[in-house]
């Protein structure tokens, strides 16, 4: 191999790599720290729904959150993955 087709070869190379570092390793992070917080709510717990609901968690089951919602305490049940943050 001479220099110009080994150099071919290591430029796209570095470009996956830098893809990599840049934009798929970020994302596997955030999405890691996200699943951690949705693992670890609890009874109690203040959350923002993805769809910028306000409430506090009164029941979990398995895969399933019920929130109280409003001053007229309204129950919601929706899927863990619909919780967006745990709101301090």
């Amino acid at each position: 191999m001479n220099v110009q087709q080994l150099s071919s070869l290591v430029i796209p190379f570095i470009f996956l790599i830098i893809f990599y570092l840049l934009l798929i390793r970020p994302q596997q992070k955030r999405e890691k720290s996200i699943k951690e917080m949705r693992n670890s709510l609890k009874v109690g717990d203040n959350v923002v729904t993805i769809g910028g609901m306000v409430g506090k968690i009164v029941k979990i089951f398995e895969d399933e959150v019920t929130i109280e919602i409003g001053s007229d305490k309204t129950k919601i049940t929706l899927e863990k993955w619909g919780i967006a943050r745990v709101k301090q």
